[in-house]
Protein backbone atom coordinates (compact mmCIF):
# COMPACT_ATOMS: atom_id res chain seq x y z
CA UNK A 1 0.00 0.00 0.00
CA UNK A 2 1.37 3.39 -0.92
CA UNK A 3 0.06 6.48 0.81
CA UNK A 4 -0.21 9.61 -1.35
CA UNK A 5 0.37 12.94 0.40
CA UNK A 6 -1.43 16.04 -0.82
CA UNK A 7 0.26 19.25 -1.88
CA UNK A 8 0.62 20.48 1.72
CA UNK A 9 4.25 20.50 2.84
CA UNK A 10 5.23 17.84 5.37
CA UNK A 11 6.35 18.99 8.78
CA UNK A 12 10.07 18.84 9.43
CA UNK A 13 10.95 15.82 11.55
CA UNK A 14 13.69 15.72 14.15
CA UNK A 15 16.49 13.19 13.77
CA UNK A 16 16.93 10.17 16.01
CA UNK A 17 19.46 7.39 16.12
CA UNK A 18 18.66 4.52 13.72
CA UNK A 19 16.77 1.63 15.31
CA UNK A 20 18.35 -1.81 15.46
CA UNK A 21 16.65 -4.91 14.10
CA UNK A 22 15.41 -7.03 17.05
CA UNK A 23 15.02 -10.76 17.58
CA UNK A 24 12.14 -12.22 15.56
CA UNK A 25 8.81 -12.36 17.37
CA UNK A 26 5.16 -11.52 16.78
CA UNK A 27 3.98 -9.87 20.00
CA UNK A 28 5.70 -7.35 22.26
CA UNK A 29 4.83 -5.73 25.55
CA UNK A 30 5.47 -2.04 26.13
CA UNK A 31 4.40 -1.12 29.65
CA UNK A 32 0.96 -2.62 30.14
CA UNK A 33 0.07 -2.65 26.42
CA UNK A 34 0.85 -5.68 24.30
CA UNK A 35 1.55 -4.90 20.66
CA UNK A 36 1.11 -7.39 17.82
CA UNK A 37 2.87 -7.15 14.47
CA UNK A 38 1.26 -7.56 11.06
CA UNK A 39 2.13 -6.96 7.43
CA UNK A 40 0.36 -5.73 4.34
CA UNK A 41 1.24 -5.59 0.65
CA UNK A 42 -0.67 -5.21 -2.60
CA UNK A 43 0.19 -8.67 -3.94
CA UNK A 44 -0.55 -11.94 -2.18
CA UNK A 45 2.83 -13.33 -1.01
CA UNK A 46 2.13 -16.90 -2.16
CA UNK A 47 1.05 -19.95 -0.19
CA UNK A 48 4.64 -21.17 0.16
CA UNK A 49 5.65 -18.03 2.12
CA UNK A 50 2.86 -18.17 4.70
CA UNK A 51 4.51 -20.44 7.26
CA UNK A 52 7.64 -18.28 7.32
CA UNK A 53 5.62 -15.07 7.53
CA UNK A 54 3.60 -16.49 10.42
CA UNK A 55 6.81 -16.87 12.44
CA UNK A 56 7.07 -13.08 12.44
CA UNK A 57 3.52 -11.75 12.10
CA UNK A 58 0.19 -12.17 13.89
CA UNK A 59 -2.06 -10.60 11.26
CA UNK A 60 -2.17 -9.72 7.58
CA UNK A 61 -3.79 -7.08 5.38
CA UNK A 62 -6.44 -8.62 3.11
CA UNK A 63 -7.75 -6.77 0.05
CA UNK A 64 -11.42 -7.11 -0.91
CA UNK A 65 -10.94 -5.49 -4.33
CA UNK A 66 -8.09 -4.49 -6.62
CA UNK A 67 -5.32 -2.75 -4.64
CA UNK A 68 -4.12 0.70 -5.75
CA UNK A 69 -2.58 0.59 -9.21
CA UNK A 70 -3.47 -3.07 -9.75
CA UNK A 71 -5.79 -4.63 -12.33
CA UNK A 72 -6.54 -7.76 -10.34
CA UNK A 73 -6.83 -8.91 -6.73
CA UNK A 74 -4.51 -11.82 -5.93
CA UNK A 75 -5.88 -12.04 -2.35
CA UNK A 76 -9.28 -13.24 -3.48
CA UNK A 77 -10.07 -16.71 -2.15
CA UNK A 78 -7.03 -16.84 0.17
CA UNK A 79 -8.78 -16.39 3.53
CA UNK A 80 -8.88 -20.11 4.30
CA UNK A 81 -5.16 -20.58 3.63
CA UNK A 82 -4.36 -17.69 5.97
CA UNK A 83 -6.71 -19.01 8.65
CA UNK A 84 -4.98 -22.39 8.57
CA UNK A 85 -1.72 -20.62 9.40
CA UNK A 86 -3.36 -18.79 12.32
CA UNK A 87 -3.31 -15.26 10.91
CA UNK A 88 -5.63 -12.51 12.03
CA UNK A 89 -6.83 -9.96 9.50
CA UNK A 90 -6.89 -6.33 8.43
CA UNK A 91 -9.71 -6.34 5.86
CA UNK A 92 -9.26 -3.55 3.32
CA UNK A 93 -11.26 -2.00 0.46
CA UNK A 94 -9.54 0.30 -2.04
CA UNK A 95 -11.50 3.56 -2.16
CA UNK A 96 -11.63 6.23 -4.86
CA UNK A 97 -9.15 9.04 -5.29
CA UNK A 98 -10.54 12.56 -5.31
CA UNK A 99 -10.20 12.82 -9.09
CA UNK A 100 -12.27 9.67 -9.50
CA UNK A 101 -14.99 10.98 -7.19
CA UNK A 102 -15.11 14.26 -9.12
CA UNK A 103 -15.21 12.44 -12.47
CA UNK A 104 -18.19 10.37 -11.33
CA UNK A 105 -19.86 13.53 -10.05
CA UNK A 106 -19.53 15.18 -13.46
CA UNK A 107 -21.20 12.11 -14.96
CA UNK A 108 -24.17 12.47 -12.62
CA UNK A 109 -23.18 10.27 -9.66
CA UNK A 110 -22.87 12.26 -6.45
CA UNK A 111 -19.96 11.63 -4.05
CA UNK A 112 -22.45 10.22 -1.54
CA UNK A 113 -23.87 7.82 -4.12
CA UNK A 114 -20.35 6.72 -5.10
CA UNK A 115 -19.63 6.05 -1.44
CA UNK A 116 -22.89 4.14 -1.04
CA UNK A 117 -22.16 2.05 -4.12
CA UNK A 118 -18.61 1.23 -3.02
CA UNK A 119 -19.72 0.46 0.54
CA UNK A 120 -22.26 -2.00 -0.83
CA UNK A 121 -19.55 -3.54 -3.02
CA UNK A 122 -17.22 -3.89 -0.01
CA UNK A 123 -19.91 -5.69 1.98
CA UNK A 124 -20.66 -8.05 -0.91
CA UNK A 125 -16.94 -8.86 -1.27
CA UNK A 126 -16.54 -9.44 2.48
CA UNK A 127 -19.44 -11.89 2.43
CA UNK A 128 -18.05 -13.65 -0.61
CA UNK A 129 -14.75 -14.07 1.23
CA UNK A 130 -16.66 -15.48 4.24
CA UNK A 131 -15.71 -12.80 6.73
CA UNK A 132 -18.13 -13.01 9.67
CA UNK A 133 -20.53 -10.27 10.81
CA UNK A 134 -18.90 -7.50 12.89
CA UNK A 135 -15.65 -7.74 10.93
CA UNK A 136 -14.14 -4.26 10.57
CA UNK A 137 -13.78 -3.27 6.90
CA UNK A 138 -11.20 -0.52 6.36
CA UNK A 139 -11.65 1.98 3.53
CA UNK A 140 -8.28 2.78 1.97
CA UNK A 141 -8.12 6.60 1.90
CA UNK A 142 -4.87 7.06 -0.02
CA UNK A 143 -4.65 10.85 -0.22
CA UNK A 144 -3.38 12.81 2.76
CA UNK A 145 -4.14 16.21 4.22
CA UNK A 146 -7.56 17.59 5.12
CA UNK A 147 -10.42 15.89 3.27
CA UNK A 148 -12.04 17.88 0.50
CA UNK A 149 -15.86 18.16 0.72
CA UNK A 150 -16.45 15.48 -1.91
CA UNK A 151 -13.99 13.14 -0.20
CA UNK A 152 -15.78 13.61 3.11
CA UNK A 153 -19.18 12.94 1.52
CA UNK A 154 -17.85 9.80 -0.16
CA UNK A 155 -16.21 8.49 3.00
CA UNK A 156 -19.25 9.22 5.18
CA UNK A 157 -21.59 7.36 2.78
CA UNK A 158 -19.20 4.41 2.51
CA UNK A 159 -18.96 3.97 6.27
CA UNK A 160 -22.72 4.34 6.66
CA UNK A 161 -23.36 1.62 4.07
CA UNK A 162 -20.95 -0.73 5.85
CA UNK A 163 -22.39 0.00 9.29
CA UNK A 164 -25.93 -0.81 8.12
CA UNK A 165 -24.80 -4.18 6.79
CA UNK A 166 -23.77 -5.79 10.08
CA UNK A 167 -20.08 -5.20 9.41
CA UNK A 168 -18.17 -2.40 11.13
CA UNK A 169 -16.55 0.54 9.32
CA UNK A 170 -12.94 1.61 9.53
CA UNK A 171 -10.62 3.87 7.52
CA UNK A 172 -6.96 3.58 6.59
CA UNK A 173 -5.66 7.15 6.47
CA UNK A 174 -2.56 9.26 6.95
CA UNK A 175 -1.45 10.04 10.48
CA UNK A 176 1.38 12.17 9.10
CA UNK A 177 1.07 15.85 10.11
CA UNK A 178 0.90 18.31 7.23
CA UNK A 179 1.35 22.06 7.46
CA UNK A 180 -1.73 24.08 6.54
CA UNK A 181 0.05 27.38 7.11
CA UNK A 182 -0.35 30.02 9.80
CA UNK A 183 1.00 27.61 12.42
CA UNK A 184 -1.74 25.03 11.86
CA UNK A 185 -1.28 21.35 11.11
CA UNK A 186 -3.68 18.52 10.37
CA UNK A 187 -3.60 14.78 9.83
CA UNK A 188 -6.16 13.02 7.68
CA UNK A 189 -6.91 10.60 10.51
CA UNK A 190 -7.73 13.39 12.97
CA UNK A 191 -9.72 15.27 10.34
CA UNK A 192 -11.83 12.15 9.79
CA UNK A 193 -12.34 11.74 13.51
CA UNK A 194 -13.18 15.36 14.25
CA UNK A 195 -15.19 16.39 11.21
CA UNK A 196 -16.64 13.21 9.71
CA UNK A 197 -16.82 10.50 12.35
CA UNK A 198 -18.50 12.97 14.74
CA UNK A 199 -21.60 12.73 12.55
CA UNK A 200 -21.94 8.99 13.03
CA UNK A 201 -23.96 7.12 15.61
CA UNK A 202 -21.35 4.38 15.31
CA UNK A 203 -17.59 4.30 15.82
CA UNK A 204 -15.18 4.40 12.88
CA UNK A 205 -11.97 2.48 13.56
CA UNK A 206 -8.76 4.14 12.37
CA UNK A 207 -5.75 2.46 10.81
CA UNK A 208 -3.13 5.20 10.61
CA UNK A 209 -0.09 5.45 8.36
CA UNK A 210 2.74 7.29 10.11
CA UNK A 211 6.14 6.06 8.98
CA UNK A 212 8.06 9.25 9.75
CA UNK A 213 11.04 8.71 12.05
CA UNK A 214 10.22 9.64 14.78
CA UNK A 215 7.72 8.52 15.99
CA UNK A 216 8.34 5.39 13.90
CA UNK A 217 11.58 3.49 14.42
CA UNK A 218 11.62 2.21 10.85
CA UNK A 219 11.78 -1.27 9.37
CA UNK A 220 12.01 -3.29 12.55
CA UNK A 221 10.07 -6.15 14.08
CA UNK A 222 10.21 -4.32 17.41
CA UNK A 223 7.46 -1.71 16.97
CA UNK A 224 7.57 1.73 18.56
CA UNK A 225 5.38 2.33 21.62
CA UNK A 226 1.84 2.21 20.27
CA UNK A 227 0.73 5.34 22.15
CA UNK A 228 3.27 7.46 20.25
CA UNK A 229 1.56 7.12 16.84
CA UNK A 230 0.06 10.62 17.18
CA UNK A 231 -3.51 9.37 16.74
CA UNK A 232 -5.19 8.63 20.07
CA UNK A 233 -7.15 5.36 20.15
CA UNK A 234 -5.99 4.23 16.70
CA UNK A 235 -6.75 0.56 16.10
CA UNK A 236 -3.70 -0.05 13.90
CA UNK A 237 -0.48 1.82 13.16
CA UNK A 238 1.38 1.31 9.88
CA UNK A 239 4.85 2.35 10.99
CA UNK A 240 6.93 1.19 8.01
CA UNK A 241 6.25 1.33 4.24
CA UNK A 242 7.99 -0.19 1.23
CA UNK A 243 9.69 1.63 -0.32
CA UNK A 244 10.54 4.09 2.41
CA UNK A 245 9.71 7.77 1.94
CA UNK A 246 13.16 9.30 2.00
CA UNK A 247 12.04 12.76 3.08
CA UNK A 248 10.69 11.54 6.42
CA UNK A 249 12.73 8.38 7.16
CA UNK A 250 16.32 9.65 7.10
CA UNK A 251 16.73 9.00 10.82
CA UNK A 252 15.86 5.31 10.43
CA UNK A 253 17.22 4.72 6.91
CA UNK A 254 19.68 2.06 8.09
CA UNK A 255 16.83 -0.19 9.21
CA UNK A 256 15.70 -0.55 5.57
CA UNK A 257 17.39 -2.56 2.83
CA UNK A 258 19.62 -0.81 0.29
CA UNK A 259 16.74 -0.66 -2.19
CA UNK A 260 14.64 1.24 0.35
CA UNK A 261 12.23 -1.61 0.99
CA UNK A 262 11.37 -3.44 4.21
CA UNK A 263 11.99 -7.19 4.45
CA UNK A 264 12.23 -9.95 7.02
CA UNK A 265 15.63 -11.72 7.00
CA UNK A 266 14.39 -15.15 5.87
CA UNK A 267 12.30 -13.76 2.97
CA UNK A 268 14.71 -11.28 1.37
CA UNK A 269 12.78 -10.98 -1.89
CA UNK A 270 9.39 -10.14 -0.38
CA UNK A 271 8.99 -6.46 0.49
CA UNK A 272 6.36 -5.58 3.09
CA UNK A 273 4.70 -2.81 5.06
CA UNK A 274 4.81 -3.31 8.85
CA UNK A 275 1.88 -2.61 11.19
CA UNK A 276 1.32 -2.70 14.94
CA UNK A 277 -1.99 -3.29 16.75
CA UNK A 278 -3.18 -4.11 20.22
CA UNK A 279 -5.06 -7.15 18.88
CA UNK A 280 -3.72 -10.15 16.93
CA UNK A 281 -6.87 -9.90 14.76
CA UNK A 282 -7.53 -6.13 14.36
CA UNK A 283 -10.49 -6.54 11.98
CA UNK A 284 -11.94 -9.38 14.09
CA UNK A 285 -12.17 -11.30 10.84
CA UNK A 286 -11.41 -14.86 11.98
Amino acid sequence: MRLLISSFALLAIAAIAPAQRPPQQTAHTAGSTQSYIGFDRNDYPGDEALATLRRHFSFVGYWLNNPPGEHQNSWQGKREALLKQGFGFLVLFNGRLDAEIVKAQKSGTSPAQSGENDGTAAVAAARQEHFPPNTILFLDQEEGGRLLPEQAAYLFAWTEAVARSGYRPGVYASGQPVDEGHGKTITTALDIREHVAAQHVHRVALWVAQDGCPPSNGCTLEPPPFATSGTPDAAVWQYSQSPRRKSITAACAKTYANDGNCYVPDLPGLYLDFNAATSPDPSHGR
